[in-house]
């Protein structure tokens, strides 16, 4: 993941000035169906026991995911094709977007699981 949003580059650039608002304390991945630099992360799904998760990430230079992350579904959401990081459990800002490796397609109940160590978040 290497594309910021304009949320997250201008809250770098304020940051790097020594001004507000502070950083996140925790972040949370999401799964979608597209993203921009302007949007972040879109097609979120909705119900169907979706949920954020929270990410712990570790690394100097690249991070990476510490924890398996799943996303577990109770009905079929459709194909699933990017990810992206964001401040909050629900709403908040977005910071980060990313295509997937290899989309998801959920078209039953079941879990999307991310192994520890292969999302990687790459400063650029």
């Amino acid at each position: 993941m290497s594309d910021l949003t304009d949320y997250a580059k201008n809250l770098l650039g304020r940051t790097l000035c020594a001004r507000l608002p502070a950083l996140p304390a925790q972040v949370f991945l999401a799964l979608g169906t597209g993203g921009s630099d302007a949007t972040g992360l879109v097609g979120e799904p909705a119900g169907n026991g979706y949920a954020r998760q929270r990410v712990t990430f570790s690394g100097i230079g690249p991070q990476t995911n510490l924890d398996a992350i799943r996303f577990t579904f109770s009905a079929p959401s459709g194909t699933l094709t990017h990810v992206g990081l964001f401040d909050a459990a629900s709403g908040g800002n977005p910071l980060t977007w990313s295509p997937l490796a290899q989309a998801a397609t959920v078209s039953a109940a079941g879990t999307v699981t991310i192994n520890p160590g292969t999302l990687v978040l790459t400063p650029s």
